[in-house]
């Protein structure tokens, strides 16, 4: 008898560790799925200046991005749009010339980001007036979140957001009334640092947007500046440009 009752607690053990074993691995299993990579092998096109002085901040980006599962393939200033075909998204380091970017990129069918303020004009962004339509605060720390619950503000609160770990340049721009900012120079309110077009939206001179369009607050070095909360923007805004937001 008591040989039976020693069995029976063995099965009912086994029974036990069997389901905890089932609940454990469901939820290893979710949890890895809840953290597979946001980018989802989506193809990047990362348009740089390759034999510039700051290519080694652009190989961070690409890092970042590649480490967020994105397929990052780099391509110098003066590729022709064409180099984007079946890519999901375009992203434009500050660090090309402007003058020697093709025009052709503004019609690319292509979503695309960018934090090069000179090529705003270019690609319909804004207006042509340089420190008027767009232009580069030399010292700033802070962006004034206005659109918090848009999807590009990372789920952080309106307001004041510390987006650098020190002071640093940020790029800005005046969108056309159809672009939806998402925040501004701190105490700068005309100075849209993040904002985008929805495709098909009117961007200037009457321009529609051939996709989605993204401005975003970096300069030529400071991405590797940026504070956790700027870290969150710029993935956030990423993310949308790329249709996962």
């Amino acid at each position: 008898m008591k040989k039976q009752h020693t069995l029976g607690g063995v099965g009912r053990l086994t029974r036990r560790t069997a389901a905890a074993f089932f609940l454990l691995a469901c939820g290893l299993g979710a949890r890895v799925h809840a953290a597979a990579p946001a980018g989802q092998g989506r193809k990047v096109v990362l348009l740089v200046q390759r034999d510039g002085p700051n290519l080694p901040v652009d190989e961070k980006v690409r890092a970042h991005l590649e480490s967020r599962g994105f397929a990052v393939t780099l391509e110098d200033q003066s590729a022709a749009p064409s180099v984007a075909a079946g890519a999901d998204l375009v992203v434009i380091s500050s660090t090309v010339a402007a003058k020697d970017v093709s025009a052709a990129w503004r019609q690319l069918p292509v979503p695309l980001l960018t934090w090069e303020n000179d090529l705003l004009d270019d690609l319909a962004m804004t207006g042509k007036r340089h420190d008027v339509d767009f232009g580069e605060a030399a010292k700033e720390r802070y962006l004034w979140l206005v659109n918090a619950p848009h999807p590009m503000a990372a789920g952080l609160p309106a307001g004041v957001a510390n987006v650098y770990v020190k002071q640093a340049g940020m790029s800005w721009g005046r969108p056309g009334l159809g672009a939806t900012t998402i925040a501004t120079l701190y105490g700068q309110p005309e100075k849209a640092a993040i904002f985008g077009y929805e495709k098909g939206a009117t961007m200037d001179y009457e321009s529609l947007a051939p996709a989605r369009r993204v401005m975003f607050f970096l300069g030529n070095e400071t991405f590797t500046n940026l504070a956790p909360a700027g870290r969150l923007l710029f993935d956030a805004a990423v993310d949308w440009a790329a249709g996962l937001r």
